[in-house]
Protein backbone atom coordinates (compact mmCIF):
# COMPACT_ATOMS: atom_id res chain seq x y z
CA UNK A 1 0.00 0.00 0.00
CA UNK A 2 0.99 3.67 -1.17
CA UNK A 3 0.02 6.82 -1.11
CA UNK A 4 1.97 7.85 -4.69
CA UNK A 5 0.74 10.15 -7.21
CA UNK A 6 1.90 10.29 -10.61
CA UNK A 7 0.49 11.41 -14.25
CA UNK A 8 -2.80 9.53 -13.69
CA UNK A 9 -4.78 10.60 -10.90
CA UNK A 10 -4.59 7.00 -8.16
CA UNK A 11 -7.46 6.28 -5.67
CA UNK A 12 -5.69 4.05 -3.43
CA UNK A 13 -7.05 1.45 -0.94
CA UNK A 14 -6.17 2.56 2.46
CA UNK A 15 -7.90 -0.45 3.84
CA UNK A 16 -11.21 1.38 5.46
CA UNK A 17 -14.75 0.97 4.66
CA UNK A 18 -15.19 4.33 2.21
CA UNK A 19 -18.34 6.28 1.63
CA UNK A 20 -21.57 4.68 2.79
CA UNK A 21 -23.35 2.48 0.65
CA UNK A 22 -26.66 4.88 1.37
CA UNK A 23 -24.37 7.58 -0.38
CA UNK A 24 -23.42 5.93 -3.26
CA UNK A 25 -26.92 4.73 -4.19
CA UNK A 26 -27.99 8.41 -3.84
CA UNK A 27 -25.31 8.67 -6.13
CA UNK A 28 -26.39 6.40 -8.18
CA UNK A 29 -29.77 7.81 -8.97
CA UNK A 30 -28.91 11.11 -8.87
CA UNK A 31 -26.70 10.13 -12.21
CA UNK A 32 -28.36 7.51 -14.21
CA UNK A 33 -25.75 5.02 -14.46
CA UNK A 34 -25.88 1.89 -16.73
CA UNK A 35 -23.05 -1.41 -16.04
CA UNK A 36 -22.28 -3.66 -19.16
CA UNK A 37 -20.80 -7.27 -18.46
CA UNK A 38 -19.89 -8.78 -22.27
CA UNK A 39 -20.72 -12.42 -21.62
CA UNK A 40 -20.60 -15.95 -22.77
CA UNK A 41 -23.20 -18.33 -22.32
CA UNK A 42 -20.37 -20.39 -20.42
CA UNK A 43 -20.66 -18.17 -17.83
CA UNK A 44 -23.48 -19.23 -16.47
CA UNK A 45 -22.40 -22.66 -15.75
CA UNK A 46 -19.62 -20.74 -13.34
CA UNK A 47 -19.86 -20.07 -9.64
CA UNK A 48 -18.17 -16.33 -10.76
CA UNK A 49 -21.83 -15.21 -12.26
CA UNK A 50 -23.90 -16.25 -9.69
CA UNK A 51 -21.48 -14.18 -7.16
CA UNK A 52 -21.71 -10.96 -9.69
CA UNK A 53 -25.30 -11.32 -9.34
CA UNK A 54 -25.75 -11.62 -5.72
CA UNK A 55 -23.55 -8.35 -5.13
CA UNK A 56 -25.31 -6.41 -8.32
CA UNK A 57 -28.40 -7.34 -6.55
CA UNK A 58 -27.35 -4.78 -3.66
CA UNK A 59 -27.19 -2.06 -6.42
CA UNK A 60 -30.45 0.61 -5.27
CA UNK A 61 -30.55 3.57 -7.77
CA UNK A 62 -28.41 1.55 -10.62
CA UNK A 63 -30.34 2.47 -14.13
CA UNK A 64 -29.69 -0.97 -16.04
CA UNK A 65 -27.16 -3.79 -16.35
CA UNK A 66 -26.55 -4.53 -20.45
CA UNK A 67 -25.56 -7.97 -20.62
CA UNK A 68 -23.78 -8.50 -23.94
CA UNK A 69 -24.53 -11.95 -25.04
CA UNK A 70 -22.63 -14.56 -27.21
CA UNK A 71 -25.37 -17.18 -27.55
CA UNK A 72 -26.03 -19.92 -29.77
CA UNK A 73 -29.50 -20.20 -29.02
CA UNK A 74 -33.39 -18.43 -28.62
CA UNK A 75 -33.72 -21.04 -25.39
CA UNK A 76 -30.35 -19.93 -24.64
CA UNK A 77 -30.85 -15.73 -24.32
CA UNK A 78 -34.24 -17.33 -22.63
CA UNK A 79 -32.11 -19.11 -19.84
CA UNK A 80 -30.08 -15.96 -19.53
CA UNK A 81 -33.33 -13.76 -18.95
CA UNK A 82 -34.44 -16.06 -16.51
CA UNK A 83 -31.12 -15.91 -14.50
CA UNK A 84 -31.27 -11.92 -14.30
CA UNK A 85 -35.19 -12.15 -13.43
CA UNK A 86 -35.14 -11.42 -9.76
CA UNK A 87 -33.23 -8.07 -10.19
CA UNK A 88 -34.41 -4.64 -8.98
CA UNK A 89 -33.51 -2.80 -11.67
CA UNK A 90 -34.09 -2.98 -15.33
CA UNK A 91 -31.84 -5.71 -17.00
CA UNK A 92 -31.29 -5.82 -21.11
CA UNK A 93 -30.03 -9.33 -22.20
CA UNK A 94 -29.01 -8.19 -25.84
CA UNK A 95 -27.57 -10.97 -27.43
CA UNK A 96 -24.90 -9.70 -30.17
CA UNK A 97 -24.92 -13.16 -32.57
CA UNK A 98 -28.34 -13.41 -32.86
CA UNK A 99 -29.76 -13.75 -36.75
CA UNK A 100 -32.03 -10.66 -36.42
CA UNK A 101 -28.56 -8.87 -35.34
CA UNK A 102 -26.46 -10.03 -37.94
CA UNK A 103 -29.10 -9.01 -40.97
CA UNK A 104 -29.10 -5.39 -39.41
CA UNK A 105 -25.31 -4.83 -38.90
CA UNK A 106 -25.33 -6.15 -42.87
CA UNK A 107 -28.27 -4.00 -43.61
CA UNK A 108 -25.55 -0.83 -42.89
CA UNK A 109 -22.54 -2.16 -44.55
CA UNK A 110 -24.34 -0.13 -47.52
CA UNK A 111 -24.15 2.97 -46.04
CA UNK A 112 -20.38 2.48 -45.80
CA UNK A 113 -20.69 1.15 -42.01
CA UNK A 114 -18.84 -1.89 -41.31
CA UNK A 115 -19.41 -3.01 -38.24
CA UNK A 116 -19.35 -6.78 -38.59
CA UNK A 117 -16.57 -7.97 -36.43
CA UNK A 118 -15.46 -10.84 -35.65
CA UNK A 119 -16.82 -12.73 -32.90
CA UNK A 120 -15.31 -11.58 -29.01
CA UNK A 121 -15.24 -9.05 -26.60
CA UNK A 122 -14.77 -6.02 -28.63
CA UNK A 123 -17.82 -6.50 -30.39
CA UNK A 124 -20.01 -7.33 -27.46
CA UNK A 125 -18.45 -4.46 -25.93
CA UNK A 126 -19.38 -1.96 -28.59
CA UNK A 127 -23.62 -3.51 -29.37
CA UNK A 128 -23.63 -3.16 -25.33
CA UNK A 129 -22.25 0.19 -25.67
CA UNK A 130 -24.61 1.14 -28.28
CA UNK A 131 -27.62 -0.28 -25.85
CA UNK A 132 -26.73 0.92 -23.01
CA UNK A 133 -25.91 4.56 -23.91
CA UNK A 134 -29.36 4.93 -24.75
CA UNK A 135 -29.97 6.74 -21.05
CA UNK A 136 -27.33 6.71 -19.50
CA UNK A 137 -24.76 9.36 -18.23
CA UNK A 138 -21.83 6.94 -17.06
CA UNK A 139 -21.21 3.28 -18.10
CA UNK A 140 -19.23 0.70 -16.18
CA UNK A 141 -17.81 -2.52 -17.34
CA UNK A 142 -16.64 -5.83 -16.10
CA UNK A 143 -15.83 -8.79 -16.98
CA UNK A 144 -18.57 -12.00 -16.30
CA UNK A 145 -15.51 -14.14 -14.90
CA UNK A 146 -14.78 -12.23 -11.76
CA UNK A 147 -14.20 -14.60 -8.45
CA UNK A 148 -13.65 -11.88 -6.09
CA UNK A 149 -16.42 -9.41 -7.19
CA UNK A 150 -17.16 -7.56 -4.21
CA UNK A 151 -19.73 -4.40 -3.55
CA UNK A 152 -16.71 -2.16 -3.56
CA UNK A 153 -15.93 -2.73 -6.88
CA UNK A 154 -18.45 -1.25 -8.31
CA UNK A 155 -18.23 1.65 -5.80
CA UNK A 156 -14.78 2.41 -5.83
CA UNK A 157 -14.73 2.57 -9.80
CA UNK A 158 -17.39 4.31 -10.63
CA UNK A 159 -17.49 7.16 -7.73
CA UNK A 160 -15.03 9.24 -9.48
CA UNK A 161 -17.49 9.70 -12.35
CA UNK A 162 -20.84 10.17 -10.08
CA UNK A 163 -19.34 13.30 -8.59
CA UNK A 164 -19.59 15.95 -11.59
CA UNK A 165 -17.28 17.95 -9.30
CA UNK A 166 -14.12 15.83 -10.18
CA UNK A 167 -14.16 16.60 -13.54
CA UNK A 168 -13.23 12.79 -14.01
CA UNK A 169 -14.03 11.33 -17.52
CA UNK A 170 -12.72 7.93 -17.71
CA UNK A 171 -11.69 5.46 -14.80
CA UNK A 172 -9.43 2.30 -14.94
CA UNK A 173 -9.33 -0.15 -12.48
CA UNK A 174 -6.03 -1.80 -10.75
CA UNK A 175 -5.74 -4.75 -8.85
CA UNK A 176 -3.49 -7.34 -7.47
CA UNK A 177 -4.11 -10.57 -9.33
CA UNK A 178 -3.74 -14.06 -6.97
CA UNK A 179 -4.93 -17.18 -7.08
CA UNK A 180 -7.47 -18.03 -4.97
CA UNK A 181 -6.54 -21.05 -4.72
CA UNK A 182 -2.80 -21.20 -4.57
CA UNK A 183 -2.28 -17.28 -3.64
CA UNK A 184 0.27 -16.83 -6.55
CA UNK A 185 0.60 -13.87 -8.45
CA UNK A 186 -1.17 -14.02 -11.38
CA UNK A 187 -1.10 -11.21 -14.47
CA UNK A 188 1.48 -12.46 -16.32
CA UNK A 189 0.83 -10.78 -19.65
CA UNK A 190 1.02 -7.61 -17.67
CA UNK A 191 4.10 -8.54 -15.74
CA UNK A 192 5.92 -10.29 -17.58
CA UNK A 193 5.15 -8.54 -20.89
CA UNK A 194 3.23 -5.14 -21.37
CA UNK A 195 5.58 -3.56 -18.65
CA UNK A 196 8.94 -5.38 -19.75
CA UNK A 197 7.87 -3.94 -23.51
CA UNK A 198 6.88 -0.60 -22.58
CA UNK A 199 10.49 -0.13 -20.36
CA UNK A 200 12.21 -1.58 -23.36
CA UNK A 201 10.62 0.58 -26.05
CA UNK A 202 10.84 3.48 -23.72
CA UNK A 203 15.33 2.47 -23.86
CA UNK A 204 14.71 2.43 -27.63
CA UNK A 205 12.62 5.55 -28.70
CA UNK A 206 12.86 7.97 -25.63
CA UNK A 207 10.65 9.19 -23.04
CA UNK A 208 7.89 9.99 -25.69
CA UNK A 209 4.45 11.34 -23.43
CA UNK A 210 2.45 8.18 -25.27
CA UNK A 211 4.71 5.62 -23.28
CA UNK A 212 4.88 7.85 -19.87
CA UNK A 213 0.86 7.37 -20.61
CA UNK A 214 0.69 3.54 -20.64
CA UNK A 215 3.11 3.07 -18.06
CA UNK A 216 1.66 5.31 -15.67
CA UNK A 217 -1.48 2.71 -15.33
CA UNK A 218 -0.79 0.14 -12.75
CA UNK A 219 -2.69 -2.31 -14.64
CA UNK A 220 -3.06 -1.57 -18.32
CA UNK A 221 -4.78 -4.95 -19.31
CA UNK A 222 -7.38 -4.39 -16.80
CA UNK A 223 -10.78 -5.24 -18.06
CA UNK A 224 -12.95 -3.12 -15.58
CA UNK A 225 -13.39 0.62 -16.55
CA UNK A 226 -16.01 3.25 -16.66
CA UNK A 227 -16.91 6.33 -18.54
CA UNK A 228 -18.90 8.61 -19.14
CA UNK A 229 -21.26 8.34 -22.10
CA UNK A 230 -20.27 11.38 -24.00
CA UNK A 231 -16.90 10.06 -24.36
CA UNK A 232 -18.06 6.29 -24.63
CA UNK A 233 -19.80 7.55 -27.75
CA UNK A 234 -16.66 8.59 -29.49
CA UNK A 235 -14.68 5.84 -28.96
CA UNK A 236 -13.68 3.64 -31.85
CA UNK A 237 -13.28 0.19 -30.41
CA UNK A 238 -10.66 -2.99 -31.30
CA UNK A 239 -11.48 -6.29 -32.25
CA UNK A 240 -8.61 -7.84 -31.07
CA UNK A 241 -6.16 -8.76 -27.99
CA UNK A 242 -5.69 -5.16 -28.30
CA UNK A 243 -8.77 -4.16 -26.98
CA UNK A 244 -7.60 -2.37 -23.83
CA UNK A 245 -4.43 -1.09 -24.72
CA UNK A 246 -6.31 0.40 -27.49
CA UNK A 247 -8.79 1.77 -25.61
CA UNK A 248 -6.53 3.42 -23.23
CA UNK A 249 -5.21 4.84 -27.15
CA UNK A 250 -8.47 6.24 -27.81
CA UNK A 251 -8.92 7.47 -24.42
CA UNK A 252 -5.23 9.53 -24.73
CA UNK A 253 -6.91 10.68 -27.87
CA UNK A 254 -10.22 12.19 -26.44
CA UNK A 255 -9.37 13.19 -23.27
CA UNK A 256 -6.75 15.24 -21.02
CA UNK A 257 -4.69 13.59 -18.45
CA UNK A 258 -6.22 15.21 -15.81
CA UNK A 259 -9.79 13.75 -16.53
CA UNK A 260 -8.47 10.34 -16.33
CA UNK A 261 -8.39 8.07 -13.15
CA UNK A 262 -6.88 4.89 -11.34
CA UNK A 263 -8.92 3.02 -9.26
CA UNK A 264 -7.53 0.18 -6.48
CA UNK A 265 -9.68 -2.50 -6.19
CA UNK A 266 -7.78 -4.87 -3.98
CA UNK A 267 -7.19 -8.36 -4.46
CA UNK A 268 -8.47 -9.89 -7.46
CA UNK A 269 -9.10 -13.36 -9.42
CA UNK A 270 -10.88 -14.05 -12.24
CA UNK A 271 -10.28 -17.22 -15.06
CA UNK A 272 -6.82 -17.85 -16.01
CA UNK A 273 -5.15 -17.91 -19.71
CA UNK A 274 -2.61 -20.53 -20.74
CA UNK A 275 0.09 -19.22 -22.14
CA UNK A 276 -0.21 -21.83 -25.44
CA UNK A 277 1.49 -24.17 -27.47
CA UNK A 278 1.57 -21.97 -30.97
CA UNK A 279 1.91 -18.32 -31.73
CA UNK A 280 -2.25 -17.79 -32.81
CA UNK A 281 -2.92 -19.67 -29.06
CA UNK A 282 -3.54 -18.19 -25.66
CA UNK A 283 -1.18 -15.21 -23.83
CA UNK A 284 1.21 -15.67 -27.23
CA UNK A 285 -1.37 -14.59 -29.33
CA UNK A 286 -3.17 -11.53 -26.58
CA UNK A 287 0.95 -10.63 -26.45
CA UNK A 288 1.45 -10.28 -30.43
CA UNK A 289 -1.84 -8.50 -30.53
CA UNK A 290 -1.17 -6.25 -27.66
CA UNK A 291 2.64 -5.69 -29.21
CA UNK A 292 1.27 -4.48 -32.52
CA UNK A 293 -1.52 -2.08 -30.64
CA UNK A 294 1.11 -0.20 -28.85
CA UNK A 295 3.25 0.42 -31.91
CA UNK A 296 0.06 1.26 -34.49
CA UNK A 297 -0.18 3.86 -31.15
CA UNK A 298 3.45 5.25 -31.17
CA UNK A 299 2.27 5.61 -34.75
CA UNK A 300 -0.69 7.17 -33.92
CA UNK A 301 0.09 9.84 -31.18
CA UNK A 302 3.65 9.95 -31.23
CA UNK A 303 4.34 9.43 -35.27
CA UNK A 304 6.95 6.90 -34.29
CA UNK A 305 8.08 3.47 -35.81
CA UNK A 306 10.99 1.17 -35.12
CA UNK A 307 13.73 0.59 -37.67
CA UNK A 308 14.42 -2.62 -38.75
CA UNK A 309 17.58 -2.43 -37.21
CA UNK A 310 16.35 -1.82 -34.03
CA UNK A 311 14.48 -4.82 -33.62
CA UNK A 312 17.82 -6.82 -32.25
CA UNK A 313 17.76 -3.96 -29.70
CA UNK A 314 14.18 -4.55 -28.57
CA UNK A 315 14.56 -8.26 -28.53
CA UNK A 316 17.86 -8.23 -25.77
CA UNK A 317 16.24 -5.13 -24.15
CA UNK A 318 12.81 -7.13 -23.95
CA UNK A 319 14.77 -10.46 -22.39
CA UNK A 320 16.58 -8.52 -20.13
CA UNK A 321 14.13 -6.42 -18.32
CA UNK A 322 11.36 -9.33 -18.63
CA UNK A 323 14.75 -11.56 -16.83
CA UNK A 324 15.19 -8.79 -13.63
CA UNK A 325 10.96 -8.61 -13.22
CA UNK A 326 10.87 -12.47 -12.62
CA UNK A 327 13.53 -11.77 -10.42
CA UNK A 328 11.68 -9.11 -8.72
CA UNK A 329 8.44 -10.94 -8.41
CA UNK A 330 10.49 -13.91 -6.93
CA UNK A 331 11.67 -11.54 -3.90
CA UNK A 332 8.27 -9.99 -3.27
CA UNK A 333 6.52 -13.42 -3.16
CA UNK A 334 9.08 -14.84 -1.33
CA UNK A 335 8.53 -11.68 1.58
CA UNK A 336 4.92 -12.45 1.09
CA UNK A 337 4.56 -16.07 1.92
CA UNK A 338 3.27 -16.79 -1.53
CA UNK A 339 4.34 -19.38 -4.77
CA UNK A 340 6.69 -18.52 -7.25
CA UNK A 341 7.32 -20.34 -10.64
CA UNK A 342 10.55 -18.76 -11.67
CA UNK A 343 11.33 -21.35 -13.97
CA UNK A 344 8.19 -20.95 -15.63
CA UNK A 345 8.24 -17.72 -15.77
CA UNK A 346 11.53 -17.39 -17.24
CA UNK A 347 10.51 -19.53 -19.96
CA UNK A 348 7.37 -17.47 -20.24
CA UNK A 349 9.67 -14.99 -20.92
CA UNK A 350 11.57 -16.26 -23.51
CA UNK A 351 8.22 -17.19 -25.32
CA UNK A 352 7.39 -13.74 -25.67
CA UNK A 353 10.75 -12.47 -27.18
CA UNK A 354 10.09 -15.26 -29.80
CA UNK A 355 7.01 -13.17 -30.98
CA UNK A 356 8.18 -9.76 -31.25
CA UNK A 357 9.75 -10.05 -34.74
CA UNK A 358 6.70 -11.89 -36.79
CA UNK A 359 4.29 -9.42 -34.98
CA UNK A 360 5.99 -6.67 -35.86
CA UNK A 361 6.23 -7.76 -39.46
CA UNK A 362 2.89 -8.52 -39.39
CA UNK A 363 2.17 -4.46 -38.54
CA UNK A 364 4.83 -3.29 -41.05
CA UNK A 365 2.79 -5.26 -43.80
CA UNK A 366 -0.60 -4.49 -42.57
CA UNK A 367 -0.70 -1.61 -40.45
CA UNK A 368 -4.51 -0.72 -40.60
CA UNK A 369 -6.13 -2.69 -37.81
CA UNK A 370 -10.07 -3.41 -38.01
CA UNK A 371 -11.69 -1.08 -35.22
CA UNK A 372 -15.33 -0.50 -34.93
CA UNK A 373 -16.58 3.13 -35.49
CA UNK A 374 -17.68 5.19 -32.68
CA UNK A 375 -21.38 5.35 -32.09
CA UNK A 376 -21.38 8.96 -32.49
CA UNK A 377 -20.35 8.48 -36.56
CA UNK A 378 -22.81 5.44 -36.68
CA UNK A 379 -25.51 7.91 -35.19
CA UNK A 380 -24.34 10.50 -38.19
CA UNK A 381 -24.71 8.01 -40.41
CA UNK A 382 -27.91 5.89 -39.05
CA UNK A 383 -30.33 8.07 -36.90
CA UNK A 384 -32.42 5.06 -35.26
CA UNK A 385 -29.34 2.50 -35.13
CA UNK A 386 -28.92 2.35 -31.88
CA UNK A 387 -32.66 1.67 -31.11
CA UNK A 388 -32.87 -0.95 -34.09
CA UNK A 389 -29.74 -2.77 -32.43
CA UNK A 390 -31.52 -3.04 -29.06
CA UNK A 391 -34.43 -4.54 -30.59
CA UNK A 392 -32.88 -6.93 -33.18
CA UNK A 393 -31.16 -8.13 -30.01
CA UNK A 394 -33.89 -8.84 -28.33
CA UNK A 395 -32.67 -7.15 -25.66
CA UNK A 396 -35.78 -6.40 -22.85
CA UNK A 397 -36.19 -5.20 -19.25
CA UNK A 398 -36.88 -8.68 -17.33
CA UNK A 399 -36.26 -6.87 -13.21
CA UNK A 400 -39.17 -6.92 -11.10
CA UNK A 401 -38.84 -3.06 -11.96
CA UNK A 402 -39.12 -3.52 -15.83
CA UNK A 403 -40.33 -0.07 -16.91
CA UNK A 404 -37.39 0.55 -19.21
CA UNK A 405 -39.10 0.71 -22.75
CA UNK A 406 -37.49 1.10 -26.04
CA UNK A 407 -38.31 3.64 -28.33
CA UNK A 408 -37.54 5.87 -31.15
CA UNK A 409 -36.37 8.22 -29.04
CA UNK A 410 -34.21 6.60 -27.30
CA UNK A 411 -31.69 7.39 -29.95
CA UNK A 412 -29.20 9.82 -27.79
CA UNK A 413 -26.91 11.90 -30.55
CA UNK A 414 -24.33 14.08 -30.20
CA UNK A 415 -24.29 17.28 -31.88
CA UNK A 416 -20.56 17.98 -31.80
CA UNK A 417 -17.84 15.50 -31.38
CA UNK A 418 -16.94 15.49 -27.89
CA UNK A 419 -13.82 17.51 -26.75
CA UNK A 420 -12.48 17.07 -23.24
CA UNK A 421 -10.78 20.16 -21.30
Amino acid sequence: MDFQQGLITTVHDYGFSGAAPESFHQQLRDRPTALLLPCLMEEFRRPALRLIREVLSGLDGLQSLVIALAADSVDEVLEAEAFWAEMPFPVHVHWTNGPAVIELLQSVKSLGLDVLAPPGKGWAVWQGLGVACREAEVVGLFDADIRTFSPAYPQRMLQPLLDRSTGVAYVKAFYSRLSLETHALQGRATRLFVAPLLSSLEQIVGPLPYLRYLQSFRYPLAGEFAFTTDLAMNLRIPCDWGLEIGLLSEVYRHVAISRIAQVDLGVFDHKHKALGTAPDQGLKRMASEILRTVLRGLMEHEGCNLLSEQLPTLEALYRRVGQDRVRQFGLDSAVNGLPHDGHGEELAVQDFAQLLRPAIKDLMDTPSVQQLPSWSRVLSCSQDLQHALAAAGQSRSVGRNADYVTTPSDTAQLDEPFVAA
